[in-house]
């Protein structure tokens, strides 16, 4: 994937179920590793987690930016579309909205990595951030209207700017023990309630 510049103007054929499947999987492991041991974590984890070889994550992601950058825009999706289902499934908006924050905070985590591993690219990282927000915002802010309507929280936020908000209080945290960043984002996130 060097040349993804020549790769991005040739029409791509489209990927059979198996190979979409199996991207998936790889995908579902990288983001799990990087999550719990950051995005310098040995491929040899990532092919454990994943049940294959090392050879097999290399055939479909030769650098490690081009996992890392496959693993970003897989997790962006998945918030994206977990979102209108936890909203159809959880008791409630807010609780829909809490849940949501979660799969965020483990995002933001591998987003954190993310842009250190891409400093010499920045093109390429704004590129990505603007990709971030178009699909998530939309997102959060379906979450938090819901929410509000339901009256369970107040309505004079943004969704971007509890998603800055969130973020904020992640940076770092990977690298803190003492530090937990999850425990905050769900203070913020009771604190948006309405007084019963």
């Amino acid at each position: 994937m060097h040349d993804s510049d020549e790769g991005a103007r040739r029409p791509a054929r489209p990927k059979r179920a198996d190979a979409r499947r199996n991207e998936k999987t790889l995908l579902d492991a990288a983001a799990a590793i990087f999550v719990r041991s950051g995005v310098e974590a040995p491929v040899r984890d990532i092919a454990a987690e994943a049940g294959v070889g090392t050879a097999t994550i290399y055939r479909h992601f030769p650098t490690r930016s081009d996992l890392i950058i496959a693993v970003y825009r897989h997790q962006v999706e998945a918030c994206a579309e977990a979102g209108p289902a936890l909203l159809e499934t959880s008791a409630s908006p807010h609780d829909a909205l809490r849940r949501w924050i979660d799969l965020f905070v483990d995002f933001l985590v591998t987003k954190h990595g993310l842009a250190a591993v891409l400093q010499a690219d920045n093109a390429g990282f704004q590129t990505l951030h603007a990709y971030f927000l178009d699909r998530l915002v939309p997102v959060c802010t379906q979450l938090l209207e819901a929410a509000a309507e339901a009256g369970e929280i107040r309505s004079d936020l943004s969704a971007y700017e509890l998603m800055r908000g969130v973020g904020n209080l992640c940076i770092g945290a990977e690298n803190d023990p003492h530090y937990d960043a999850r425990r905050l984002v769900g203070l913020l996130i009771a604190g948006l309630r309405r007084p019963r």
